[in-house]
């Protein structure tokens, strides 16, 4: 069958990467997740057991036929369904919806022959009626039907999909339909499971050991391209519309078709996969970037292991994209399918949308690595900056804290806010005020833009925009609350996009609240169940929050002073935590610091990797009471 997207054509291909991945042992459970005609399925099923899903019914039907024909079919039915279809005569059947709606005599439309449609529908009709007569059981019912997808394509009279009939007859439309088995390349050894279900739901259900991933890559809908097949296969003599008799899509449109849903798809996909391995195939003419997919899956795999294969394909045209590459010139463009492998860790970390300063993805690990082990009641991150934190900890309840209330209201509203409508707005900003990298004019534009705008009416999303095309992404504002920053060098790209995707996807699946207040405001509630952490600015940088001329508080040893006594009290009442900061830097040291720990006898942690700021070496260190 001609389907979009079929893996015939990389079947060695993907044989020869499990190999030398060493992935091809016997027994393994294997998910082929976007199974379309279930052609992966079908040619590892005497290898591996087989979990084979797609959200269309003919898919679903395909995928039966395939992966649960045994070869004592059709014993209670007593002859062969194939033969008796054969010889039939059904040059007078026209009661079938497929005669009425996809053949020319009566509806005008050419999808079949006449003579052909007559037979589709007698031998559909006639399944399903042995069917109910407990003539033959489901497995049984699954592989004729699919039988008949199979040979009703050979004689169709289409360009490849059902999207519209050809307005003149394709010589293989006119020869009479021939209804033969369905070719399947080997014998399943194994008990395989399939299922019609989304994606991202039947995901979080399933276990195994290798998912194999071909979604959709383009904006083609298939329910729209294969309407015809769908149909046949349920039977269930829809309402049709418009000159190709398209059935209603209902809840069908794929999102993985669509910009903007297809990365947070993606995202929560491998999120959720409970595989230890996990291979790819997409397109390089496909909705997401190469850069993007990498992002998404070097955040999930274990180190060394992400791979990358580009394989020279002939991918499928529609003549409408034919005819688009003759007049741009580009018939000539070489497609390639990309082969992306990982294999999944445990507990990914997840990074800030921002490229925040005195961010913590760096430490975040340490930090997570000496956390206590009891269970922990409210996590509180009271001086939150970008989140990073925030977003790695376990705990009932996380709660951001970050005197920087314009950050605190971004970071809320990416949280908050469904993801798609994030995406739209920040693409569209994107276009309406031509933002571009580099591009100082447009960018002084827009910041004006946002500056006469009332503080509390801004969208936060405008100051994402401000700070991805802004120098150095800095967070800047004078003291009239101007954000004042000037352009830079970069601008919004398919890193940040994976950021943002991320970072969205894990808010939303935690307990976590934003706060901009004094830190000190905390104090009462917190209680020994709790875990405090602090990332102050610190005394002895040169971070330009550290001024208070940002339209922010700055940060000096009176500050500094105040937060080493509100810890002191913390650790009075039982509470335990832990605090960023650096004992010295550049021949500065932090006396004020040194002193407190020692006199208390807390702990030291040293980061023993040593990170680059402003072109001088820094190393951070950890505090805890416990």
């Amino acid at each position: 069958m001609r389907y979009i997207g079929n893996k015939a054509k990389l079947l060695d291909e993907l044989n020869q990467f499990l190999r030398k991945n060493k992935l091809d042992k016997k027994g393994s459970k294997f998910c082929d997740l976007f199974a379309g005609t279930c052609t992966v399925g079908d040619y590892f099923k005497d290898k591996f057991e087989i979990i084979a899903n797609d959200t269309l019914y003919f898919s679903f039907v395909m995928s039966n036929g395939k992966l649960k024909y045994k070869k004592d079919f059709f014993q209670n039915l007593g002859f062969d369904p194939f033969e008796y279809f054969n010889t039939c005569n059904t040059e007078d059947y026209t009661e079938g919806f497929c005669y009425r709606t996809f053949a020319p005599e009566i509806s005008g439309r050419q999808y079949f022959s006449d003579e052909n449609a007559k037979k589709i529908d007698f031998i559909r009709n006639t399944i399903e009626e042995w069917f109910d007569a407990k003539k033959i059981d489901e497995n049984e019912k699954y592989y004729l039907i699919a039988s008949l997808l199979e040979s009703l394509s050979k004689v169709s009279n289409v360009a490849g999909v059902y999207s519209a009939y050809l307005k003149m007859w394709d010589p293989r439309a006119k020869k009479k339909m021939v209804f033969l088995p369905l070719e399947t390349q080997k014998v399943s050894k194994y008990q395989n499971e399939v299922y019609k279900e989304d994606a991202n739901e039947l995901i979080k259900k399933i276990t195994g050991d290798i998912l194999y991933l071909d979604p959709p890559y383009t904006p083609t809908q298939y329910i729209s391209q294969y309407h015809v097949l769908e149909t046949i296969a349920k039977n269930d003599l829809p309402e049709v519309h418009g000159v190709g008799a398209h059935r209603e899509n209902g809840n069908q449109i794929s999102n993985w078709c669509k910009k903007g849903n297809v990365h947070e798809e993606f995202e929560k996909l491998i999120a959720n996969a409970k595989f230890k391995h996990i291979i790819l195939s997409y397109s390089d003419a496909g909705i997401m970037s190469k850069e993007f997919i990498e992002k998404v899956l070097k955040r999930y795999a274990k180190e060394g292991t992400y791979q990358f294969k580009k394989i020279d394909f002939v991918k499928y045209k529609s003549t409408r994209a034919v005819k688009k590459e003759i007049r741009e010139d580009t018939e000539s463009k070489k497609h390639y399918e990309w082969l992306f492998y990982i294999e999944k860790k445990e507990n990914p970390l997840y990074i800030s949308p921002l490229n925040y300063i005195g961010g913590k993805f760096e430490m975040v690990q340490l930090i997570k690595d000496n956390m206590p082990l009891q269970p922990i009641d409210t996590f509180y991150d009271l001086f939150g900056g970008g989140a990073t934190v925030s977003i790695n900890m376990n705990a009932n309840k996380v709660v951001y804290n970050d005197i920087n209330w314009v950050v605190r209201d971004l970071l809320q509203k990416i949280t908050q806010e469904e993801f798609i409508d994030t995406y739209k707005y920040i693409e569209k900003n994107i276009k309406k005020y031509h933002l571009e990298k580099e591009n100082k004019e447009t960018y002084s534009k827009f910041r004006e833009h946002y500056n006469s705008i009332e503080k509390a009416s801004r969208n936060p999303l405008d100051l994402y925009l401000l700070i991805c095309f802004g120098f150095e992404h800095q967070i800047r504002f004078n003291a009239k609350m101007e954000f004042n920053n000037p352009c830079g060098n970069s601008g919004y790209n398919e890193e940040m996009l994976e950021k943002l995707v991320s970072y969205s996807y894990k808010t939303k699946n935690m307990n976590i609240v934003f706060k901009a207040l004094d830190y000190k405001r905390f104090e009462e509630e917190i209680t020994k169940k709790d875990f405090v952490y602090c990332d102050p600015p610190y005394l002895i940088s040169c971070g330009a929050y550290n001024d208070g001329k940002r339209g922010f508080n700055g940060w000096d040893k009176t500050q500094e002073k105040e937060l080493l006594e509100f810890l002191s009290r913390l650790d009075k009442k039982g509470v335990k935590f832990m605090l960023s900061n650096m004992m010295d830097r550049n021949e500065k040291e932090n006396i004020q610091l040194k002193n407190w720990r020692k006199k208390n006898q807390y702990r030291m942690i040293k980061n023993h990797k040593i990170t680059m700021r402003n072109r001088q070496d820094r190393q951070e260190i950890l505090i805890c009471n416990y």
